[in-house]
């Protein structure tokens, strides 16, 4: 999956550079955009034009923070296992536009423009297709309420998202197909044990190609009706 995102941003970068190249097929599902200088650039901006406040929270075992969380959002984890969160109410702008690395394109500029800083992590909607999840949208999560103002401007929508409960799964490694398949797996498992329907499922990846593949944590979540 990493591949397949760092593809699309590149071929969304050489588009607007005038650049013709060849490209290969990969496997990715976020990583999407996330390409090294984006992902890089994106975060020099968020960090260089804003005074972002430390995070004083203690970690999860090996998650590596690139960006601070939004206000009141939880920390990634539990790794490996099922567990229920509540999820504040928040802020997010959202967009469909080039698929995923044009999305994150999209999304990347947005915030430059704004001047609005990098959070993590990079929230994306799934819809199944056939034994398969792919992105439906993606959204970068504002730092709280008082950034930014809700409306659309081009392909852009920003969003208040209502509070929620969410079942989470958790893990560090790649984000194949596989992967995103055996954490659905999972959660379907503990909804059947109680009963539970989710309305939607999104796929949170918090870091980007900065950090080792094996130290990246990955979030899917089912949103609880």
């Amino acid at each position: 999956m990493l591949d397949d995102v760092r593809n699309s941003g590149n071929r969304e970068l050489a588009k607007r550079r005038g650049k013709k190249k060849k490209w290969h097929n990969g496997k990715s599902v976020l990583h999407c955009g996330m390409i090294r200088n984006v992902f890089l650039a994106a975060m020099a901006l968020s960090l260089a034009s804003c005074g972002v406040a430390q995070e004083s929270v203690t970690k999860p075992s090996g998650y590596v923070s690139e960006a601070p969380l939004p206000k009141g959002w939880p920390e990634p984890g539990p790794y490996g296992e099922v567990v229920r969160k509540k999820l504040p109410a928040y802020r997010a702008a959202f967009t469909t536009a080039g698929g995923r690395g044009g999305s994150f394109w999209t999304l990347f500029m947005h915030i430059k423009k704004n001047d609005i800083p990098m959070t993590a992590p990079v929230e994306m909607a799934m819809k199944a297709e056939g034994d398969d999840m792919q992105m439906a949208s993606m959204a970068f999560l504002y730092q709280n309420d008082e950034v930014g103002t809700p409306g659309t401007s081009g392909a852009v929508e920003v969003k208040d998202i209502p509070a929620s409960e969410v079942l989470s799964y958790a893990w560090q490694g790649g984000d194949s197909a596989q992967k995103v398949k055996l954490a659905k797996t999972k959660l379907e498992e503990k909804l059947a044990a109680e009963k539970r329907e989710a309305s939607s499922y999104r796929l949170l990846g918090y870091n980007g190609p900065g950090t080792p593949r094996e130290k990246s944590t990955w979030e899917l979540q089912a949103i609880l009706k």
